[in-house]
């Protein structure tokens, strides 16, 4: 064998992946895993499959179909009043995921130090190490899961050169508020501090509160990578289609990494989705939709021995056990599995130094009936 060394010798397979491949093994109720067990609207299907029928089957533009970014800065300037130019600025890419990748390799050099809010979402760490960067990370603690902005203040130095926020978050279902965003602009002010953006759940918010998309802010979108995605809000995260804004002088970098990663998207499913996005009920009805799902599998929870955490955003609910039993979150979660069917994710995964306060994560877009057995079975622990 020829010696190899890792990039990331600390990394495994990844927990949603363990924790699927449980549950397919098992034959337990998924709620492990971020996806639907629902289908997407058979109109969306009727769209993709329109553009296939029309011809729309060769390489897209590598920044994306033109029709596709027109609608998605139109909708941006119409719910955050910022002005976004589909031509520079707006780029569609493999999902999420791929995106963030991209975002983070078009600007971080090695000793670059990158502020993450754990628990984190699983895929900002190694991106950022891969780059040669530094994974600056500060850990946030339940019931609320608030960033403590005096901390974070600490952390900055003449080599930090980005902050990673998610909100809605994953895996902790909270949120940025104002005041946040107000903290957030001050310590950035006359830095050269970038920032990138999860806004994935952008739509998925609950109880009238607001999303606050660092595009409503202009001094802070000025300095900032916004990824979306609409794998997630139509209920199609196989297709991995997800898109990044940013002002002209960062989508210039970002595009450099991006041509030579994937170059370009899915092309029929672009200009299908360039369509869909016409009805604006298809992203703007989807708040009505999963507060029934999550206040349907909340009631349902109070049954249980678990203490429900709020949540605010995502299609996720964290619930604490510490009242049922002392075992490590990752144990507790694979016992669960194994002897009542449900599998769930263990929030210490989220976390680099594996911080366990006795806390799960559930995904909740599932069928109501999924729900309904699911809440059968846990009620029994």
């Amino acid at each position: 064998m020829i010696p190899v060394v890792s990039k990331l010798p600390q990394t495994g397979t990844t927990i949603f992946t363990v924790m699927s491949a449980l549950a397919n093994e098992l034959g337990a109720i998924n709620l492990s895993q971020g996806f639907p067990d629902y289908d997407c609207s058979p109109d969306l299907v009727e769209l993709v499959n329109k553009a296939m029928k029309a011809g729309h089957n060769q390489y897209a533009p590598m920044a994306g179909v033109m029709a596709l970014r027109e609608r998605i800065a139109e909708k941006t300037e119409k719910l955050y009043g910022a002005v976004y130019n589909p031509e520079t600025e707006i780029t569609i890419t493999a999902g999420g995921t791929q995106a963030i990748f991209t975002a983070i390799s078009a600007v971080i050099h090695p000793n670059d130090e990158v502020i993450i809010f754990e628990p984190a979402f699983d895929c900002y760490a190694p991106a950022i190490k891969l780059m040669g960067g530094v994974v600056k990370s500060l850990a946030l603690e339940p019931p609320d899961y608030r960033i403590a902005w005096d901390m974070v203040k600490r952390l900055i130095n003449q080599k930090t050169k980005m902050i990673i926020l998610n909100s809605p978050h994953n895996p902790t279902a909270t949120i940025l508020h104002k005041e946040d965003i107000d903290e957030l602009s001050a310590l950035v002010k006359n830095q050269d501090i970038l920032i990138l953006s999860d806004e994935v759940y952008e739509h998925l918010i609950y109880d009238g509160e607001t999303h606050h998309s660092l595009a409503r802010y202009p001094e802070l979108q000025q300095r900032s990578f916004i990824i979306a995605s609409f794998g997630k809000p139509f209920h199609v995260t196989g297709w991995k289609i997800g898109y990044c804004m940013a002002p002209a002088y960062l989508m210039n970098e970002f595009r450099k990494i991006h041509q030579f990663l994937v170059f370009a998207v899915n092309t029929p499913i672009q200009y299908a989705i360039a369509e869909h996005l016409k009805n604006e009920e298809t992203y703007l009805g989807l708040t009505a939709f999963f507060t029934e799902k999550r206040d349907h599998f909340r009631k349902g929870l109070e049954q249980t021995r678990f203490n429900l955490l709020p949540c605010s955003g995502s299609y996720f609910q964290s619930v604490s056990y510490g009242n049922i039993t002392d075992e490590k979150d990752a144990d507790f979660a694979i016992r669960i599995a194994k002897e009542f069917g449900v599998a769930t994710i263990p929030v210490s995964a989220f976390y680099s130094k594996g911080i366990d306060h006795h806390v799960l994560r559930f995904c909740f877009a599932k069928r109501q009936e999924t729900l309904d057995k699911a809440v059968d079975r846990l009620i029994r622990i």
